[in-house]
């Protein structure tokens, strides 16, 4: 049998972030998605862009995908995949539950708070993922209004 590596895991959590991805943009909303993946590498929670669906500006997909994990004890022990750099609201909420990894889709469309995230001693890896990135790419050709809004720019 053979033994997956960190990286084929990685793209396996990765491609579930992508169809919450997706699900968003079916939904008409911002095609960003999240899982949270416990040490023994299952996936425990999901999340998707839902600000646009629900009318809550908070609902980015980490931030979603981190309520649907409930209350717990063991967050220094989780994994955050999110297809696109986590805005600084989303990179707070895996700063204050020291999160300890954090697993980026791609950073090419967007940079949120890499920088700080790191230096609060969250280990990084960005994939640069082009799914990721054509999502992306696609919202923001065809709804740059849409965007604008998700990341409080004015109009």
């Amino acid at each position: 049998m053979t033994q997956m590596t960190f990286e084929d895991n990685q793209r396996a959590w990765l491609d579930q972030a992508i169809e919450q991805a997706k699900k968003s943009w079916d939904e008409g909303g911002i095609p960003i998605g999240a899982v949270l993946v416990d040490s023994a590498g299952q996936v425990i929670a999901r999340g998707h862009n839902e600000r646009v669906q629900s009318g809550d500006p908070t609902a980015h997909a980490e931030v979603v995908c981190i309520r649907h994990a409930g209350r717990r004890r063991d967050w220094h022990t989780l994994t955050l995949v999110s297809t696109l750099s986590p805005c600084p609201m989303c990179s707070g909420t895996a700063v204050l539950f020291k999160i300890p990894r954090v697993i980026i889709g791609e950073n090419v469309t967007f940079q949120g708070a890499e920088a700080w995230m790191a230096e609060q001693g969250i280990a990084l890896t960005v994939l640069n993922d082009p799914r990721c990135i054509e999502l992306m790419a696609q919202m923001k050709a065809t709804r740059p209004q849409l965007w604008a809004e998700d990341i409080g720019l004015p109009e």
